[in-house]
């Protein structure tokens, strides 16, 4: 479903790019109806995109749908299960047929669960890999096949910071790692006779509503050391979207091939967090977050600017206080 653009202009998602600058493009996002998704199809249909959204769930991509259109954006809505490849495929033909073109492709869809790699079954290691590496790979080749192939594109590939290990989930750090070696392979075939220009996002930890598939203790250990990091404090799904959006601009028309890392430098002391307390602030963040959902009596359609556990939106309030 369309939702148009109303007659009457309203206050928005508060991107830091210029207002028109996907005027005219088709921009698909995977996994769009939650959480970084959710934000970076804000921000690309505030900045012009006609902006598709797809997922397994009906709802809450229709949601968000009606989000964006009570902002005055545009947003059409796909459900897809991108372990399929058929069904993949079928989806970028149909966006083509309807919207004439996709000129860029936001892979953020995929997910896992915690388990060190002692109890983590043969199942559980597959599914999360099947889901997230070959879902990627999936809807990459359909992109290229169904359109991008011909008339090249933009693709950027969500991952997870995954360079040092990533303990008690290796399932995603090896599905995470395949994207990020398959994504430079994509550059070094797609570029120079199909114009594709494919790059990576890793985010570190965000304030987003992903942190609610983990049990209650699991939130706990991770509120209780968002300070330790370079930066002092987790991400915001503004600072993944915009980061994505970059990617995606011509100002990063000479990138392509690599693997952006937004982690605020926590990947500079990967690991459990015992051992590094002499190393890090215990009273949190010198640095002011980046968030860019509408505040206060801008806020006139009372969006929710993050889904998060309860501690972990706590610490978002105590980000945006944040002065050096």
């Amino acid at each position: 479903m369309l939702f148009p653009i109303p007659n009457q202009p309203t206050l928005g998602y508060n991107s830091v790019f210029k207002k028109d600058l996907f005027k005219d493009e088709v921009i698909l996002v995977t996994g769009g109806g939650t959480g970084i998704g959710r934000c970076i199809a804000h921000e690309l249909a505030s900045l012009g995109a006609t902006v598709v959204i797809a997922a397994r769930k009906k709802d809450q991509l229709t949601a968000v749908a009606e989000e964006i259109h009570k902002l005055g954006g545009k947003c059409d809505t796909m459900q897809i299960n991108i372990r399929d490849p058929v069904k993949a495929l079928e989806m970028i033909e149909a966006i083509v047929a309807k919207h004439g073109k996709l000129t860029c492709l936001v892979n953020n869809a995929g997910g896992q669960f915690m388990s060190p790699a002692s109890m983590l079954s043969s199942k559980g290691f597959s599914t999360v890999v099947d889901l997230n590496l070959n879902g990627t790979f999936n809807m990459c080749k359909a992109a290229f096949d169904g359109y991008m192939g011909e008339h090249g594109g933009r693709i950027v590939n969500i991952v997870a910071e995954c360079r040092n290990g990533f303990p008690r989930m290796v399932h995603t750090g090896a599905a995470r790692a395949g994207i990020i070696n398959m994504t430079k392979t994509l550059a070094v075939e797609w570029g120079p006779f199909n114009g594709i220009r494919i790059n990576c996002v890793a985010p570190g930890t965000i304030v987003s509503s992903g942190m609610k598939n983990y049990p209650e203790n699991v939130i706990d250990m991770i509120a209780a050391n968002d300070w330790m990091s370079p930066t002092g404090r987790f991400g915001t799904e503004s600072e993944i979207a915009a980061s994505v959006v970059f990617l995606l601009s011509p100002a990063a028309a000479y990138i392509n091939g690599v693997n952006l890392a937004v982690d605020g430098g926590s990947s500079l002391s990967k690991g459990f967090p015992e051992g590094h307390e002499l190393a890090f602030n215990p009273d949190g963040s010198l640095m002011p977050a980046y968030v860019g959902w509408p505040e206060g009596k801008d806020n006139v359609h009372n969006l929710k600017h993050v889904d998060a556990p309860v501690k972990v939106n706590e610490l978002l309030d105590k980000y945006k206080k944040s002065k050096l």
